[in-house]
């Protein structure tokens, strides 16, 4: 079963999305070819938070060690925390929708 990724950190959303298009295709583009299945910025006035869906947890892992360019992206976004890395298992219950 997959697995939900979030990352959370403090930024600035209207940066990320001022980020040089081809710089989050590449990411995303690597993402694929490690298994991504969905991806997703999110923001408020003073956070980010990508959330992502993974066919498990190390194939998020290995995905996230070879993309050193994450780091240019939280400069850019001007992250000023460690991002917060969550794993999240869906639960079995019957109220499910969508």
């Amino acid at each position: 079963m997959s697995v939900l990724v979030t990352l959370r950190v403090s930024g600035n959303p209207k940066a990320v999305e001022g980020i040089d298009p081809a710089l989050l295709k590449q990411i995303a583009d690597r993402g694929r070819e490690y298994g991504v299945l969905r991806h997703r910025f999110y923001g408020t006035d003073d956070e980010v938070l990508v959330v992502d869906e993974w066919p498990d947890e190390e194939s998020f892992r290995r995905f996230f060690e070879a993309s050193p360019e994450i780091k240019d992206v939280m400069a850019e976004a001007g992250v000023t925390t460690e991002p917060t890395i969550e794993f999240w298992r869906e639960l079995d219950v019957d109220d499910a929708i969508g």
